[in-house]
């Protein structure tokens, strides 16, 4: 299966046309095309050619046999580098020991989201990637994180998987921004229930944005988070999300989890700037205000004095008050920290218990971070891919296995490695902190866990 992605990325990139087409037709008249059917397809028409045109099929293959030395060993050595690189960061992420990490917020916090910024920031580290031989032969991969909120019906958690190895980090940074909340390490809730297809109903879906990366999406600073106000004048956008997680009722699970790595442009797929430096989305940025100031230059007519010919040149840049803050907010953007990040929402229910109404709420969880004339957050993936038209061949054992991949996925927080690599977004530290920090009392969730009392050890001049 590696191999054959290999072949399509790499050596036949003309079947992501072919996909696109066979997405679009799929979504408008619900006909899914599997690889069996297509493959049985092929070989069909491959006999056929044989019987009917047996000459011209004979010397294409008598070609292509001949032609073997110069094409077969590209594809062999390429496969196999391929399959090589899967294999050694498939050992090296195994060898990784993990953890999960509870952060119980205290009981009064008077931050606001801009100190979650600088826990994030302190976590923008990429070791393990610095040279061609630790990548390549070793397989070493910088190390990623999944700040993880967890319903369980109805008690929402906040979570940091990690390497053993950053815990300190992730302690001291919360710690240093947090003094009174408390980070311990917990089992992992993904493995409590066995969240089986045929035990439970499961729903799920990633998350990507619906324009491109440098547009940032409505953060915590356009809510006028920014500056520390009083509890009642405070509008926590993610005070909606904490609400319908907490809302969840008996026999009902909901996870939410946003994988995050330094962005260092593999989204881009090696494309490279004119100076012949990697692709990011700094870049990116560069093209998109580049795009929007040409758009605001108008076109000017006037008469030449001296022809009394008419003519038609370009007058000065005018741009709109949005078309303004759109380049302020894009620099602003790209000009923080960024992050590679994979966002995963699950809804598991007892048979009894499930409420198609939450698939909806799923869905639209992150509205409150969106923006038309800005950035949004919308599904992707997983079991989106699903429309239910009642043609559609053995569809239910096909749900059944994409819901069993889903939970393997949720349980590995894999994003950016095989088996199982998603769109992903890339996201500043701001917009991250929006999404994912630590609530005020402003939020008065009642099954949101909060530490009651204060906790800190005791002073160090104690006489012994």
């Amino acid at each position: 299966m590696f191999l054959l992605l290999y072949w399509k990325h790499r050596m036949l990139p003309f079947l992501d046309a072919i996909e696109k087409r066979m997405k679009k037709l799929k979504g408008d008249f619900g006909v899914r095309i599997t690889p069996r059917p297509v493959f049985i397809l092929g070989l069909s028409l491959l006999l056929m050619s044989f019987v009917v045109m047996s000459d011209s099929v004979s010397l294409a293959l008598s070609m292509a046999l001949f032609l073997a030395p110069l094409w077969l060993p590209v594809m062999l050595i390429g496969g196999a580098w391929y399959l090589w690189v899967i294999l050694k960061r498939s050992e090296f992420i195994a060898s990784q020991k993990v953890m999960l990490l509870e952060i119980k917020p205290p009981r009064n916090i008077a931050k606001t989201p801009l100190a979650m910024e600088a826990v994030l920031s302190g976590m923008h580290l990429s070791p393990g990637e610095s040279t061609w031989y630790k990548k390549y032969v070793k397989g070493a991969v910088r190390p990623w994180w999944s700040l993880e909120i967890a319903s369980f019906e109805g008690q929402v958690h906040f979570f940091v998987w990690t390497r053993a190895g950053f815990r300190r980090v992730i302690e001291t940074q919360v710690y240093a921004q947090y003094p009174g909340a408390q980070v311990v390490e917990v089992p992992d809730y993904t493995r409590m229930i066995t969240a089986n297809p045929g035990e439970y109903e499961i729903w799920g879906c990633d998350f990507i944005h619906t324009k491109e990366d440098p547009l940032p999406i409505k953060t915590y600073v356009e809510y006028g988070l920014e500056k520390v106000q009083k509890e009642y004048e405070q509008v926590d956008p993610l005070a909606n999300l904490i609400e319908f997680m907490g809302s969840m009722g008996k026999g009902e699970y909901l996870w939410l989890q946003l994988g995050i790595r330094v962005h260092k442009g593999e989204k881009y797929e090696g494309k490279k700037t004119k100076e012949g430096k990697p692709f990011d989305w700094k870049e990116e940025a560069r093209e998109l205000v580049a795009k929007i100031r040409a758009e605001t230059v108008g076109k000017v007519k006037y008469r030449d004095v001296f022809t009394g010919e008419e003519r038609e040149t370009e007058g000065f840049p005018n741009p709109t008050k949005g078309q303004s803050e759109k380049i302020a907010a894009i620099e602003r953007n790209v000009s923080k920290l960024g992050f590679d990040v994979g966002a995963r929402g699950i809804y598991i229910a007892d048979p009894s218990k499930f409420d198609p109404i939450n698939i909806s709420a799923l869905i639209g969880m992150f509205k409150q971070f969106s923006s038309e004339g800005w950035n949004g957050i919308r599904p992707s993936g997983w079991m989106t891919l699903f429309d239910d038209y009642p043609w559609e061949f053995r569809v239910g054992d096909l749900k059944n296995k994409y819901r069993a991949w889903l939970i393997d996925a949720y349980r590995r927080r894999q994003f950016f490695y095989e088996p199982y690599v998603s769109d992903v977004m890339i996201m500043s530290t701001e917009e991250l902190a929006t999404i994912y920090h630590l609530p005020s009392q402003a939020v008065e969730t009642p099954t949101l866990g909060r530490i009651q009392s204060a906790t800190a050890e005791a002073p160090s001049n104690l006489p012994v």
